[in-house]
């Protein structure tokens, strides 16, 4: 395909640089433009990764070249920013989550819908030869029918390395809303989309204190949960234990397991594109490494180019905004379960994802 899309980033925080590699290692990319609310940083990076143009964020959302935005503003922008290029007439792909309540979610489906535009967003990951390999393989009947599944992020949270650590302990933040998405997204492209929840939350600790050397012993207040542990019903029948934490210094827990009727799927890192991928079928006495049938020589903007694709051919795109917004319905379900201490319903459904041709050639995601 000769034809390319013309990518507009806006937000040139700590992702921006896989952002822009992950862009252009896809034939159907052309970052045209760069954005953010400190123009110097814009500028910085402009140079830095011989990006084209920088400019505001108002500039790139009026310009007539950028066809897509990626919006890699902080969590509690991405609704506004996601409308603002909306209604600019962008096609977007936006770091998760989707938005912070689902009726915002909701707001920004239906806009895209009115402006006749596509919105994508994060994570793409489930796109990655590991994660792929593993849809493959659950389609294929190598576990047989999936009947379980557990998902697990046991970790003590990021003040002790992140640069900015106060906003994973505000509104929007947390171990659910942080990680979750990758967790969520990952069983639902292999399991399908999920219809009732219920769980317990709660902030263990009320304050944390940064240990990295640039802030050692900046103090922050906890406003989110930093623990979760929720129970997934899959409308397809299975039942996944989730388990999300800031509150654990070490664990020896799988990262996602499915559980089927002929035999075990041992999921890597929903963070990652890559392996390992293990299946121990039933009667083996042994866990044996599947060579993955996908690459795994892919980064953050798989998705942007999904949706650069469906554009270009009109098939529909895999990291969707309707399955972003399922994923959030799931993460604000948890919550609401754990205060009203009973099930709770989705609101939500969404279509299983496609999963990606064999065979592709690199830089490519059509066969």
């Amino acid at each position: 395909m000769d034809a390319k899309v013309k990518v507009g980033i806006l937000g040139c925080g700590n992702i921006f640089p896989q952002y822009v590699k992950g862009c252009r290692s896809f034939q159907v990319l052309e970052v045209v433009a760069c954005a953010d609310i400190d123009l110097n940083r814009a500028r910085d990076r402009a140079e830095e990764y011989a990006v084209p143009k920088a400019c505001t964020p108002d500039e790139l959302l009026n310009d007539p070249e950028v066809q897509l935005v990626v919006n890699l503003t902080v969590p509690q922008a991405h609704v506004q920013t996601n409308l603002d290029a909306i209604a600019a007439g962008k096609n977007v792909h936006a770091e998760k989550p989707f938005a912070l309540k689902r009726e915002d979610g909701r707001r920004i489906l239906d806009a895209a819908a009115a402006r006749g535009v596509l919105v994508g967003c994060a994570p793409d990951t489930f796109l990655g030869g590991g994660l792929q390999t593993c849809r493959k393989l659950i389609d294929d009947g190598w576990i047989g029918e999936p009947v379980a599944a557990t998902a697990f992020m046991m970790g003590h949270g990021p003040e002790s390395w992140h640069p900015n650590p106060d906003f994973f302990y505000k509104f929007g933040g947390g171990p659910l809303f942080d990680m979750g998405p990758y967790y969520i997204t990952a069983l639902v492209s292999l399991l399908g989309p999920v219809r009732r929840v219920t769980g317990s939350a709660r902030a263990s600790f009320p304050e944390r204190i940064a240990t990295s050397q640039a802030l050692f012993g900046h103090r922050i207040s906890v406003d989110v949960p930093t623990h979760v542990a929720g129970v997934l019903d899959f409308e397809a029948g299975p039942v996944a234990t989730l388990v999300m934490s800031f509150d654990v210094w070490a664990a020896q827990l799988p990262r996602i397991e499915i559980y089927g009727s002929e035999g075990t799927l041992s999921v890597p890192d929903p963070n990652t594109f890559g392996g390992p991928v293990k299946v121990h079928r039933a009667g083996s006495d042994e866990w044996n490494e599947v060579p993955l049938t996908h690459s795994a020589a892919v980064g953050r903007g798989i998705g942007a180019a999904d949706l650069a694709y469906a554009l270009l051919c009109g098939r529909p795109h895999r990291a969707s905004g309707q399955l972003a917004h399922h994923v959030l319905d799931v993460m604000e379900s948890l919550y609401d379960a754990s205060d009203s201490g009973t099930h709770v319903l989705l609101q939500s459904t969404v279509e299983r994802p496609a999963p990606l041709p064999l065979g592709l050639l690199a830089g490519t995601l059509d066969s």
